[in-house]
């Protein structure tokens, strides 16, 4: 199991690691802080480990950038794909999200048989 520096490491490389490449091209650390309303210190912090974001600060990030707050959580045991199709499905209706599973069983359908 991880230490708890190792998750403040984690949480802070995932979030410089959001941050450095959003849309391709990467948002400063004072744009971001702007955003989420931060200090750009404390942002700079939490991307080295100096400063723990509290949950209130990782739910301001997960929101920015779309993502299910658990992507920040190292032993959530959840998967990039699975972060990312919930953050792709988050504003969904309930009835475009059965849409978008019937379309992955159609999908699956297709697939070869892998023996």
């Amino acid at each position: 199991m991880a230490s708890k520096v190792d998750v403040y490491v984690e949480i802070g490389r995932r979030i410089r690691e959001l941050r450095t490449n959003l849309n391709g091209t990467g948002i400063s650390q004072e744009a971001l802080a702007e955003q989420i309303n931060a200090n750009v210190n404390s942002l700079s912090r939490w991307e080295t480990a100096m400063y723990k974001p509290s949950v209130h600060d990782l739910e301001k990030l997960a929101r920015f950038f779309r993502i299910p707050i658990s992507y920040f959580l190292p032993e959530s045991g959840v998967s990039l794909r699975i972060s990312a199709l919930l953050s792709a499905t988050r504003d969904m209706s309930d009835r475009d999200l059965e849409e978008v599973v019937r379309y992955a069983l159609f999908r699956r359908t297709l697939a070869p048989v892998r023996l």
